[in-house]
């Protein structure tokens, strides 16, 4: 079996409520509260204390190592309104765009002329094609660590509104509709993350 076939059943469909949180096994919920809280506030501390590029490198491309249904059992049954449920959503939203850049660079494309001012903010480059998705993509989540974690989650709300304009325009069908929304709700929800963050209520 190659790499490619054995890692396909780990990609939730990008994106809904019911997708994302598929994979959470369930477990005793305070255990399940209080791991998912203390490893999603661990792996932020360290990768901001470690200060090595190599390191940064290393947490963002962690789902490449240890697969994403290994994070849903940690934080998909979080609230979208916490730091863990705020990372999940990150790492999903870049395992989409790198097994579907062609995929996300369409629907980015689409948006831009509907949300200039979130283009700019996500900072995506022009044009926007499979591999530029692929670069801003990680340049956003490696602001969680290296960077301000406010400025990354607002960059990628921005990226969630340029792609979810997008997949409106282009979409039809109920289905489309209801990912376009749930990518929309996912921005509305990192963009909140942004602000807990700033007032030091992200938990």
């Amino acid at each position: 079996m190659s790499e490619s076939e054995h890692r396909a059943p780990r990609r939730p469909a990008f994106f809904s409520e019911a997708a994302l949180e598929a994979l959470g096994p369930a477990y005793d919920p305070t255990e399940q509260i209080h791991v998912a809280h203390e490893t999603a506030l661990a792996l932020v501390h360290a990768g901001r204390a470690a200060a090595d590029p190599a390191v940064t490198r290393k947490l963002v491309a962690l789902v490449d190592d240890i697969g994403l249904s290994t994070l849903a059992e940690l934080w998909s049954q979080r609230p979208a309104r916490s730091l863990p449920g705020a990372l999940w959503r990150l790492y999903v939203l870049r395992e989409w765009v790198h097994r579907a850049p062609e995929e996300a660079s369409r629907d980015y494309a689409a948006g831009i002329r509907f949300t200039g001012p979130n283009h700019a903010v996500a900072g995506a480059a022009e044009p926007p094609g499979p591999a530029e998705m692929s670069r801003v993509i990680d340049e956003v989540l490696r602001g969680v660590f290296e960077g301000d974690l406010a400025v990354a989650l607002e960059r990628a709300a921005a990226f969630c509104r340029v792609v979810s304009a997008g997949r409106a325009d282009t979409s039809t069908g109920d289905e489309s509709a209801e990912r376009a929304a749930s990518v929309l709700g996912m921005a509305q929800d990192l963009s909140v993350c942004a602000h807990l963050w700033r007032t030091g209520a992200l938990g």
